[in-house]
């Protein structure tokens, strides 16, 4: 099939991706790859099911959103071929497109790449996009610009072996300054700029924070380093990633983040493992090229007319809300409200063909679905804003409480509960018509997500909404949990919200009025919302909205979700982020076979750490195989470890010199040079041909055990 794909205008290392990507598929539908264990991989690859059967979501990975004006217009292209034409922008600054048939993926993922698009680990158990502040290089506020360590870190961990069957995924955000304009105080990893100055010598260094995250269980993230200098926070992610690899669960998936094994281990213990780590990564000091990322260059036209029809009050309200001066004097950027982050192919062409005209070809996405464009004239306000209206993209509000951001909910996702996007509708109509004087305020977010997840974001909001239910014999009524007191205060502080109270879900934009009456009637002089919130509390806003709880007061249409004419009906699918529910004893030595066979690969190319990695990776999965044929449980590497020597060491099924975990764990105790990874292949490779004698011994007597559920996904 690969013959099919033009693969002359991309590297050979993507065209390797692509080509594996069709082979899977047609082993899968062949019937050689079971479903579930095909389901696993193609996740890897930005290839993620949909509600809608038969067709998937395509999910590209965009580090820190930064695109150029050829990669949106081919992006537009490829959806108007492939899909139903849409872009749809999302909280992780990444772009996805959906009904995507099975077939075409390969044919996407080429396309893209040939403008330097990639779909490799954009969704799955990996290290996920990696988001930044989006006016990072022009932040009036920053120490310095973030923009060439989020790329150098995307270049390191994309295909690196420590990152590729974790048991959930890893999130990463570096914010331009303390305004925490990235939210890096809810993810695994968080970086902030920092400077010091030793002997006169200026040192960049970051202030690291580690094990947050957001879900049904939000946590703040831990502060590990108030200064860590810049060649060793790529280190320190590798040392932290191998110990999550290692001690994380994988067995029950909502506990499967960092934060829970922070939690679980402690902070200062999880610290500890970290710093055993050290020895054994692949690099001690990685220094980072501080020009890897070129500077985006102004356009060349500095000449523009001012348009004769210029509604000067509409303009003049837009340039209050949307644009600011950069750091760089007399260039301003221009933020772009993208309406539920979605926007039509023609349209996107439209946009770049403006971009060109009146802004550097550097631009980038956003956390709350929009664009920023960068390095506009002060001349070129007028004409980009004329501009961008005749296409309906100069709404004034960005990132204020009118710019409302909201997952696909129910319109694609098969884990939404309810629709977010009917109601994010409906709530920014609801301040446009009720509320214009604030359309502008910046100081309250609403974020809505169509399940718990989060992920629109919701706890990081000051106002949030999730999908929920309310059960009223024998209906089930779309509701929505609302939560307050979430997000970046103005010191850059980030807080969790609060979950408050379970309404209906068409009885939510009476309870935005109530919230928006009570706090503009009752809050201070400039009181921040969340402080109001606080100082009223938690109780006071439940009694406040606790009457529209009331299901009596409902109308028949009350019954229905937003967008639809009919009565709810709850359909939640399963989420596709956690890796797979049914598998053979025999696949899974499949993969260990794989390991070893990566390892020697890694070995001949001088990779030594991957090589010793992927030696490791055989030893782990070798012995789940044969745990799981005793039914033992495998829920974590380190459970795996010490499980396979008591059930199998101990009783003598097993021959070896050592005991499994010091034969194992050597990968912790040694640097990745030559010597020790040769050697460690060499025993991981006879390791994995005494499991195929011990499997076969078994098969013998009968036992082609099938694994089945959670058993699989240590």
């Amino acid at each position: 099939m690969s013959r099919e794909l033009d693969l002359n205008n991309i590297s050979d290392v993507v065209a390797k991706d692509i080509i594996e990507l069709q082979r899977r598929i047609t082993d899968f539908k062949s019937g050689t790859e079971d479903e579930e264990r095909f389901k696993h991989y193609r996740l890897t690859r930005g290839v993620y099911g949909q509600r809608q059967f038969g067709v998937h979501m395509f999910r590209t990975k965009i580090p820190y959103g930064k695109l150029t004006t050829e990669q949106l217009i081919r992006l537009a292209d490829v959806s108007e071929k492939y899909t139903n034409g849409n872009l749809h922008i999302t909280t992780r600054q990444n772009i996805q497109m959906h009904y995507v048939k099975l077939d075409d993926s390969p044919k996407v993922w080429t396309d893209l790449a040939e403008v330097g698009v990639t779909a490799r680990e954009a969704c799955g158990n990996t290290v996920r996009n990696i988001t930044a502040s989006p006016n990072a290089g022009i932040d009036p506020d920053e120490l310095f610009d973030v923009t060439p360590y989020v790329h150098a870190t995307f270049e390191y961990f994309l295909r690196n072996p420590i990152c590729q069957d974790m048991g959930r995924k890893i999130k990463i955000a570096f914010s331009s300054s303390d305004q925490d304009s990235a939210y890096t105080y809810f993810h695994d990893f968080g970086f902030i700029p920092r400077i010091q100055t030793v002997n006169n010598e200026e040192k960049r260094g970051f202030k690291v924070v580690v094990g947050g995250g957001l879900g049904a269980q939000s946590i703040v993230a831990h502060t590990a380093y108030e200064f860590l200098e810049e060649d060793q926070i790529i280190p320190f992610m590798e040392a932290a990633i191998r110990v999550f690899d290692r001690h994380g669960e994988r067995e029950k998936r909502f506990k499967a983040r960092m934060k829970f094994l922070v939690k679980k281990l402690g902070f200062e213990a999880f610290m500890e493992l970290v710093e055993e780590e050290r020895i054994a990564i692949k690099n001690k000091s990685v220094t980072i090229d501080r020009n890897l990322v070129q500077e985006a260059i102004p356009t060349t036209i500095t000449q523009f007319e001012t348009p004769i029809d210029l509604d000067q009050d509409k303009f003049q309200t837009w340039q209050k809300a949307n644009v600011y001066e950069q750091k760089q004097k007399g260039f301003y950027a221009v933020q772009v409200r993208i309406p539920l982050g979605d926007i039509q192919a023609e349209k996107a062409r439209q946009f770049a063909a403006i971009i060109k005209k009146y802004a550097a070809d550097d631009l980038r996405l956003t956390v709350n679905q929009g664009v920023l464009l960068r390095h506009v004239r002060k001349d070129g306000l007028k004409g980009l804003y004329h501009e961008l209206n005749k296409i309906g993209l100069a709404e004034p509000g960005f990132d204020s409480l009118a710019d409302i951001t909201a997952c696909p909910g129910t319109d694609t996702c098969a884990l939404g509960v309810t629709n977010s996007t009917g109601l994010a509708l409906k709530l920014e109509e609801v301040i446009r018509d009720e509320y214009p004087h604030l359309v502008d305020e910046s100081n309250i977010k609403i974020k809505i997500s169509g399940c718990m997840n989060a992920c629109g974001q919701h706890m990081a909001a000051n106002i949030g909404f999730h999908g929920s239910s309310i059960k009223k014999r024998p209906l089930v009524i779309p509701a929505m949990q609302i939560v307050l007191g979430g997000g970046v205060d103005p010191e850059g502080k980030g807080f969790i919200a609060d979950r408050v109270i379970k309404l209906p879900t068409k009885q939510i934009p009476q309870a935005l009025r109530l919230l928006l009456d009570e706090y503009e009637a009752k809050s201070n002089e400039g009181e921040y919302f969340n402080d109001f919130y606080q100082r009223k509390g938690k109780i006071y806003f439940y009694d406040l909205l606790k009457p529209l709880a009331d299901i009596d007061l409902l109308d028949e249409t009350g019954f229905f979700d937003w967008g639809q004419d009919h009565a709810y009906r709850q359909e939640i699918g399963v989420g596709e982020c956690a890796g797979v529910a049914l598998d053979m004893v025999g696949t899974i030595i499949n993969d260990a076979k794989e390991k070893v066979q990566l390892a020697s690969e890694a070995l001949a190319n001088h990779a030594y750490a991957d090589s010793i990695y992927q030696s490791y990776a055989a030893m782990v999965i070798g012995a789940k195989a044969l745990l799981l044929s005793k039914d033992v449980k495998c829920n974590t590497h380190k459970g795996i470890i010490n499980d396979f020597q008591t059930h199998y060491i101990e009783t003598n099924d097993f021959k070896l010199e050592s005991d499994f975990p010091t034969l194992v764990l050597q990968i912790k105790q040694n640097e990745p040079s030559e010597n020790f990874a040769s050697q460690y292949w060499e025993q991981a490779a006879s390791f994995f041909q005494q499991v195929l004698k011990v499997r076969e011994a078994q098969l013998r007597g009968g036992d082609d055990k099938q694994v089945i559920g959670n058993y699989y996904k240590a």
